[in-house]
């Protein structure tokens, strides 16, 4: 049964439908909450494998995002890197036999842009204060209005692009399928694992554009006065 988001309802508590979707993202969270757990509660000075392994991610994102922005990467590691660590996941979860990438669906989409948006402005007043408002009048107050298009647009762009992007790939591997049986399953396959890990990096590093260029409006010293 379809209905609501166009995606299969697993269960219904209620009048409540759940769809495959939900289901899918929230076993997402819970697997990565978990890990998270069970991956900090015995934190040694002398790391073993696995902590070094923990450690070696969080430092590549870390890295990462001081490449755009080295004096405010550690604010933004929290939300820049869990983009990086739920995305990919989410977008390769088609991959697995049953499953479909939750990013498949306008909602999902649609709901991590808002996240975006929502942040870049608690980031920008958090660093700037109410300062951080001038860029909007900014070189001159006539661009008032296309500054705030602007920052619709580019959050609807933000959900459109990995909810299209991830849609097409996923239907394009099973015309293909369809078409050529299972002929050339690997380098399909491939190709959508390559695909959804670069849409992952592009949206995540959309983010870091958007936010750290929210937090660099007003000089720091403009916050403090």
């Amino acid at each position: 049964m379809n209905e609501g988001i166009g995606t299969p309802v697993w269960f219904q508590i209620g009048p409540v439908a759940v769809h495959e979707t939900v289901v899918a993202t929230w076993g997402i969270m819970l697997v990565l909450t978990l890990v998270c757990a069970l991956s900090t509660r015995k934190m040694s000075i002398q790391p073993g494998k696995w902590q070094t392994i923990v450690e070696g991610i969080v430092l590549a994102l870390e890295n990462t995002i001081a490449n755009a922005d080295p004096v405010n990467a550690r604010k933004l590691l929290p939300l820049i890197g869990t983009f990086w660590i739920f995305l990919p996941i989410a977008n390769l979860l088609g991959v697995v036999p049953g499953f479909h990438s939750p990013t498949r669906d306008l909602s999902v989409t649609t709901a991590l842009a808002l996240i975006v948006f929502v942040s870049v402005h608690l980031y920008g007043l958090r660093q700037s204060g109410m300062a951080y408002f001038r860029h909007y009048i900014k070189p001159s107050p006539i661009l008032l209005p296309f500054h705030i298009i602007s920052e619709f647009t580019r959050t609807i762009a933000l959900a459109i692009r990995l909810f299209g992007n991830i849609m097409s790939l996923e239907m394009a591997a099973l015309l293909i399928l369809l078409v050529a049986g299972f002929l050339a399953p690997v380098p399909i396959l491939m190709l959508h694992i390559i695909e959804a890990l670069v849409q992952a990096y592009i949206f995540g590093m959309l983010a870091l554009i958007y936010v750290a260029g929210a937090m660099q409006q007003v000089p720091a010293s403009s916050s403090q006065t």
